[in-house]
């Protein structure tokens, strides 16, 4: 099966742009931004998701502000417009309390993941020398 090529990085670089949608992954990166920063309003943060990003995959400005807007409902940040300096209004973000608490879930649910993928990594290496060696040996 031939692999597509991406558009975004090297014909040879294993790239998770083709890989599916992995938006779900958005959070903890906005989160810890929020973290990091105290506030930041949404094109700060869509300007800054590359540097925690999780994936090569580019995140989509849509689905920052349905993070944003997720989080936001389920109490982990809280928003306000911000009127007081030049140009149009702008929406801050803030970390709450709760938000910072599940910040750390997400911290202990990646270390498993990563975990995990490092597993999944090493066995289909392993599996891939494995049968390039049987291959050899039946020739």
């Amino acid at each position: 099966m031939q692999r597509r090529i991406c558009a975004r990085h090297e014909k040879d670089y294993p790239c998770s742009c083709g890989m599916g949608n992995l938006y779900r992954f958005v959070e903890p990166v906005v989160l810890l931004l929020l973290k990091e920063k105290g506030e930041s309003y949404g094109y700060d943060l869509l300007e800054n998701l590359h540097k925690h990003a999780l994936t090569d995959a580019a995140i989509e400005k849509g689905a920052l502000y349905r993070t944003l807007r997720q989080l936001e409902l389920n109490g982990y940040v809280r928003s306000e417009w911000e009127t007081e300096k030049t140009g149009p209004a702008r929406r801050v973000y803030k970390l709450t309390s709760e938000g910072t608490h599940h910040l750390a879930e997400w911290a202990a649910v990646l270390e498993h993941l990563s975990k995990s993928m490092n597993r999944f990594v090493r066995s289909a290496r392993g599996s891939g020398r494995k049968l390039a060696n049987t291959k050899r040996e039946s020739a």
